[in-house]
Order: C-alpha cells, then sequence, then structure tokens
C-alpha cells in the first residue's frame, strides 16, 4: 500500500511538471519586456543565436512593501544558443530586479552579476521593504574569486549597484 502511494505521488508530480507553463514575456508590464528585449539584443550582438528563457526566469514579488508586484529577472538558467557565457561567468549570473512604481510603470533598481541571492523573510512591520542578501564575487568585498562575499540591500525604488573597492 504505501508504494502504491508512493507511485501516484511521483506520478501526480511529473504531470504537474508537464503541466508547467512556459515562459512567456508578454504575460508581463511593458517595463519588464524591455528587459527581456535587452537580454535578447546582449545575445544578438554576440551571434548566440536563439534566447531561450527559462520558466524560473522570472520571480514576482511585492519587494518594496506597498502591494505591488515587483520582478526578479535571473539569468542562471537563460539560453543564449550554445553561448555559454553570455548571461553567466566567474562573478555569477546577470540578475535584475525591477520595482512597480505608483503610477504602475516598472523601474529596474538593479543589474548586476550575481553568484546567488535570497530574498529575506518579510518584515514583521506592514509596509516595510524586504531585504534581498546577494552572494557575491569576492573582489566586491576586496578578495578575489571564491572568497565569500555577502551584501544586503533593502529594496526600494531607489537604484543601487555594488561597488569594487
Amino acid at each position: 500500500m504505501r508504494y502504491l502511494i508512493l507511485l501516484l505521488t511521483l506520478i501526480a508530480a511529473g504531470a504537474r511538471a508537464d503541466d508547467a507553463k512556459p515562459f512567456n514575456p508578454s504575460d508581463y508590464p511593458p517595463g519588464v519586456q524591455g528587459a527581456l528585449r535587452h537580454a535578447v539584443e546582449e545575445c544578438e550582438s554576440q551571434d548566440g543565436g536563439a534566447v531561450t528563457f527559462a520558466p524560473d526566469t522570472m520571480r514576482r514579488i511585492d519587494l518594496t512593501g506597498d502591494g505591488r508586484d515587483d520582478y526578479i529577472l535571473d539569468f542562471q538558467n537563460t539560453k543564449c544558443g550554445d553561448r555559454e557565457t553570455t548571461y553567466c561567468g566567474t562573478g555569477g549570473c546577470v540578475l535584475n530586479i525591477l520595482v512597480t512604481l505608483p503610477d504602475g510603470n516598472v523601474r529596474q533598481v538593479f543589474d548586476g552579476y550575481v553568484l546567488r541571492y535570497k530574498v529575506m523573510a518579510a518584515p514583521m512591520k506592514r509596509g516595510a521593504a524586504h531585504s534581498v542578501r546577494f552572494d557575491l564575487h569576492g573582489s566586491f568585498c576586496g578578495g578575489f574569486g571564491p572568497q565569500t562575499c555577502v551584501k544586503q540591500k533593502a529594496i526600494t525604488v531607489t537604484p543601487f549597484a555594488f561597488k569594487q573597492p
């Protein structure tokens, strides 16, 4: 009986994975579509071929605490034809954070390479911004390569970038 339940669970999980909706840029606001167009243009400029956005390229989440959807574009699993280094390199992969403004427009507040990121738990204070933890190339902390370099930033409508010392 236990094996039957396990088998049914695996079949159901497989069916859900097969039903996963493919990534469609037109499902997002014009400002987000612009960032995706830029990624396609970057691939074209390198004669990379067709761009394939992974289903997990886009994450929709309220980062600023204002009740509007914001967007994290993670190009880690995005493919530019057969080119390996269009969106990722030794410093990580391209990550864009776009926030929705009160007028409905979208503003890019971060565009950089990160090794990993993690949206921290929602703050207890209603309307407070989420913080994001960024694992960066060691050079952003005065080191090199694989050395640990962690930065954390509360996401607001103000653009930011990490600078190497």
